[in-house]
């Protein structure tokens, strides 16, 4: 059942190469910090799917699950840290 992470290593590389290359470019254009952020939150997201892929060897409704299990835990918690006032965060 658990596999060997032979080919998603590389392709996360590569996906890295290609989001630092990415950021670069949009911190150079517009100086916001927030934009490396997210395409390093992308980036990571890619590689942790195509891992997940590889050393489980999952077929094709298994990976259709993960991402759809992913996406809804991500949208509630970026709900609930957006209702978060920095303020009181902070302040802990």
């Amino acid at each position: 059942m658990i596999g060997s992470a032979d080919w998603s290593i590389a392709v996360g590389i590569i996906i890295y190469i290609i989001g630092i290359v990415f950021a670069a470019i949009y911190y150079l254009r517009y100086k916001k910090i927030y934009l490396i952020v997210l395409i390093a939150s992308i980036c990571t997201y890619i590689f942790s799917v195509f891992y997940t892929w590889d050393v489980f060897e999952l077929s094709r409704n298994w990976i259709l699950a993960m991402l759809v299990l992913s996406t809804i835990v991500m949208f509630f918690l970026g709900k609930y840290f957006s209702k978060l006032e920095l303020k009181k965060v902070i302040k802990q």
